[in-house]
């Protein structure tokens, strides 16, 4: 049984190590030629540090909130605000560990547990975190006063979540998220949803299902899609150098969906 649990942690601590090392979003941030920066949002006694990246257009933009994995605020996170300023839009990912010793990038340095960490967090506390970031960039003179959000992973539940406490986002982009867990959370979301889901992730997927009843029964606009054989995480795993063939075809399937669908705002 030691031997075992041993087993279990080497490889839970090996997955992780695979996710938070991403030399090749980092180099793609470098070489990228749109305008990103690190921003300071306070609200209340709390301090959230922030990346933004701006498109380069010439008329104001929508807005997307994204919100990072469970493994925190990664260069991949980051490299997403990229490709979405690529696309037209400004793009802030709040790193929801800044007050955790400081940081998604100094807890990986010292060896913490991400994963457990962002687990931790208070619920509300991420909440008005979340707001905080949509409040700054819907009041930014380049953007057009439309805000979305978008997440992943632990994000992508975080993203359905934020839809039921802030009645101005103009809509929510689920990744491999879970649901809120009550008909009374699903009443109170006031945007479309749209879900961006794994064959392969029976973990999550199979949650699909429940959603559809709830935000049908509630009147609420939920159009989940999923992409056959690509595995949980595909967003990132199909982006990596060894991505498999499901992974890649559904990060590409999603971004030209995602894409399409922004503009629609």
């Amino acid at each position: 049984m030691k031997k075992f649990i041993q087993f279990v942690v080497a490889v839970a601590t090996l997955a992780a190590f695979t996710a938070t090392a991403q030399d090749w979003a980092k180099a793609k941030l470098d070489k990228s030629p749109r305008h990103g920066e690190w921003v300071k949002l306070k609200h209340g006694d709390r301090e959230v540090n922030c990346f933004i990246t701006y498109p380069e257009v010439k008329d104001k933009a929508t807005a997307v909130v994204v919100i990072h994995e469970i493994y925190g605020l990664t260069d991949w996170a980051r490299s997403v605000t990229d490709e979405l300023a690529e696309a037209g839009y400004i793009a802030i990912a709040p790193d929801l560990l800044s007050t955790t010793n400081g940081g998604t990038e100094e807890l990986i340095k010292s060896d913490g547990n991400v994963g457990k960490a962002i687990q931790s967090l208070p619920p509300d506390q991420i909440t008005a975190d979340l707001n905080a970031a949509a409040d700054y960039v819907a009041k930014l003179p380049s953007c057009n006063g439309k805000v979305v959000v978008g997440g992943f992973c632990w994000g992508g539940g975080q993203s359905f979540r934020l839809a039921t406490n802030n009645k101005d986002l103009k809509a929510a982009f689920v990744f491999y998220g879970t649901p809120p867990n009550t008909g009374a959370d699903i009443e109170r979301i006031g945007c479309p949803v749209y879900g961006f889901y794994a064959g392969n992730d029976g973990r999550v997927t199979v949650t699909v299902p429940k959603a559809v009843e709830l935000m049908t029964d509630a009147k609420k606009t939920y159009e989940p899609v999923t992409y056959d054989g690509a595995g949980h995480g595909f967003m990132r795993a199909g982006e990596a150098p060894d991505a498999s063939p499901a992974n890649k075809s559904a990060h590409d399937e999603s971004w030209k969906r995602l894409k399409e669908l922004l503009q629609k705002i």
